[in-house]
């Protein structure tokens, strides 16, 4: 029997981890389906996350380069987040 490699450098377990939680995956459905979205349509759109987890997550995964965040020089700031080629 073959084994898996330790949690530190397994790269399936990094990604598993990045997206196998719950709201990573009703984000990525979200800006799947409706294109490029506003935080507060993505807040709407899945219902039940607060605040603080959606933005905790969308930091996230635009650090990993799975989405894509773009602000415009307006007032009030309009900030729009839309799925990478990688995501």
């Amino acid at each position: 029997m073959k084994e898996f490699l330790s949690n530190d450098t397994c790269p399936i377990r990094s990604i598993l981890d990045r997206l196998g939680d719950k709201w990573s995956i009703l984000i990525f459905l979200t800006l799947s389906t409706n294109g490029t979205m506003r935080f507060n349509e993505i807040n709407r759109s899945i219902g039940d996350i607060s605040h603080r987890m959606l933005t905790v997550t969308l930091r996230t995964l635009e650090e990993d380069g799975l989405i894509s965040r773009k602000i415009y020089a307006e007032v009030p700031p309009r900030v729009e987040y839309k799925l990478t080629e990688l995501g």
